[in-house]
């Protein structure tokens, strides 16, 4: 990866944080929720993430909103978020930020 990739990579994580579970008060990022952040040529960002579980309430609002926040990063052509329910989310994903504050720790 290229400087300028890195730094776009930065940019978009720091977009993805700006982003919560409604029902968790830790963002998606620190819950594990993202699987995988990519960043392709002409900036175009892939990103593979899961929900807590098949049936979140917030299903369509959070990829949605993770798509929007990263597709107001500057310098961002394009944003693909995937969902894959493959490996199914664990408590364990969680950063120790997010257990901590969840109280797992």
């Amino acid at each position: 990866m290229t400087e300028a990739e890195l730094e776009l990579k930065d940019k978009v994580v720091a977009a993805i944080k700006e982003v919560y579970d409604p029902e968790i008060p830790v963002d998606v990022f620190e819950l594990g929720l993202i699987y995988e952040v990519k960043i392709f040529p002409v900036n175009n960002v892939y990103i593979l993430m899961t929900l807590t579980s098949p049936s979140c309430p917030s299903a369509e609002q959070i990829p949605s909103e993770i798509e929007q926040k990263v597709r107001d990063v500057e310098g961002v052509s394009d944003v693909s978020v995937e969902l894959t329910f493959d490996p199914p989310y664990s408590t364990e994903m969680m950063s120790e930020v997010a257990k901590l504050e969840l109280g797992f720790m």
